[in-house]
């Protein structure tokens, strides 16, 4: 699925969502002049990529019994290449706490990647949500009656991620130590590209790199945001799990990577070098996510 095709599909999920959650309380668009220019671009009307990428926010109602009501917040992220890849999902329930949340995004996404692959998924994502989420908010509140664990928890999945990160620059040395720092802390694999535009890359178990995108995103940006995401489920137990793990892993360790400084300010890298970088790992079609040119 090409580019433009890519965003035809994206506009017509969001449109049709539009029409299933009809209220502001239910779904709200985040950034408008994104969702324009997604537009523009599946219509024809503009030949340019989106320099955004568009997010929705939709409020899910859950009925962890019949005399309570509790909102489970869903924010999408329309991620280039969706949906032939998973859009960033992030959720928020003030009923559950960070490990709740935590194991019913992980499932959620163990979900999507199993039962969605290639097609939309958000509002799957939206019903997933509606139909288990009163599973793990009851396992919030005190009982003696033992609660039913959720879906995917006997099968003790984890999943592998890797996200691609796109900035219109990065040059704080602040900035640039603490991804170092965190992707080292958080036991990440990837790289690092500072200059204009900044590219990054961090692999791993899946909360841990939500971890490292969360740290990240919250710094001082002119522009940030995952450009490609890829995630995978690892079956089995403690150490199949930890090799499927390792095993899907391009880099070894975390590092920064310099690709011959030039301009006036020495702060545009070698694209063909980063291009011939990403091959030798395995990745070079990722180089055309980001550019929007074939690499050489």
């Amino acid at each position: 699925m090409e580019g433009r095709e890519e965003a035809e599909v994206q506009i017509s999920e969001i449109d049709l969502l539009g029409s299933m959650f009809p209220s502001e309380e239910e779904l709200v668009i985040v950034d408008q002049l994104a969702l324009a220019e997604l537009r523009d671009y599946a219509e024809g009307r503009s030949s340019s990529r989106p320099s955004s990428a568009p997010q929705i926010v939709i409020r899910q109602k859950v009925e962890p019994d019949s005399e309570t009501q509790v909102i489970v917040t869903i924010s999408c992220t329309y991620v280039s290449g969706y949906p032939n890849v998973l859009p960033e999902i992030t959720l928020r329930c003030p009923e559950l706490n960070r490990a709740q949340l935590s194991q019913l995004h992980r499932d959620l996404i163990c979900h999507l990647a199993e039962n969605c692959r290639q097609e939309v998924c958000v509002l799957a994502a939206a019903e997933w949500i509606r139909d288990h989420a009163h599973l793990y908010i009851a396992q919030s509140a005190p009982s003696s009656t033992p609660q039913k664990e959720p879906p995917l928890s006997s099968t003790a999945w984890e999943v592998f991620t890797r996200l691609w990160i796109y900035s219109h620059h990065i040059y704080n040395k602040s900035k640039r130590k603490n991804m170092l720092d965190w992707a080292r802390e958080l036991g990440l694999s990837g790289f690092s590209m500072p200059g204009k535009p900044g590219v990054v890359c961090v692999e791993g178990r899946q909360p841990d790199c939500e971890e490292f995108w969360a740290r990240v995103k919250c710094l001082t940006w002119k522009r940030i945001m995952i450009r490609h995401r890829e995630d995978i489920p690892l079956k089995g137990r403690g150490d199949d799990q930890r090799e499927a793990l390792s095993s899907l892993c391009k880099f070894a360790g975390f590092e920064e990577a310099i690709f011959d400084p030039h301009g006036s300010r020495g702060n545009h890298m070698d694209l063909g070098q980063l291009y011939q970088f990403l091959s030798d790992k395995g990745c070079g079609d990722v180089f055309q996510m980001y550019f929007g040119i074939e690499g050489r």
